[in-house]
């Protein structure tokens, strides 16, 4: 995984990686979109709650890591 993002996959199955500081909104449609503060959107596999991990994963790590610094 790189610093920093969340690994995730296109419905033709192409992963990508995402900042999930950048998005503003994500919703099942039934296929999971993802909409960033720039407008811009995505299409994924992952479903909302697998989504909503990866997040919760992702913060943990960067709050872990402020806290050994601190």
């Amino acid at each position: 995984m790189y610093k920093g993002m969340v690994q995730l996959s296109r419905l033709n199955g192409k992963v990508f990686f995402l900042n999930p500081n950048l998005i503003e909104i994500f919703e099942s449609t039934p296929d999971t979109v993802i909409k960033l503060t720039d407008g811009t959107k995505y299409i994924v596999r992952e479903k909302p709650d697998e989504l909503l991990e990866k997040i919760v994963a992702f913060n943990r790590q960067i709050f872990a890591e402020k806290t050994r610094i601190e």
